[in-house]
């Protein structure tokens, strides 16, 4: 193997969560921050809730003229 040519490896690394949520791991980054975790995740939170980024959600409804009151019932 060629020496010098690995990334440092950080053994206490801090992830930040959208959601506030914070943990430490290992990485070769030295800071991560995410979006969505386990702790907010609508998988594993049991919650019904659209995570939109980009506006996608708001673009179906403009695009196929849908109502908040047909996004409740289906």
């Amino acid at each position: 193997m060629k020496s010098e040519i690995h990334p440092e490896y950080n053994k206490n690394v801090t992830v930040k969560c959208g959601c506030g949520a914070t943990w430490t791991t290992s990485s070769t980054k030295s800071e991560i921050s995410t979006e969505i975790c386990s702790s907010c995740h609508p998988f594993w939170t049991g919650e019904q809730r659209i995570v939109d980024t980009e506006g996608r959600v708001e673009r179906m409804k403009r695009r196929y003229s849908l109502s908040e009151s047909e996004d409740k019932n289906s």
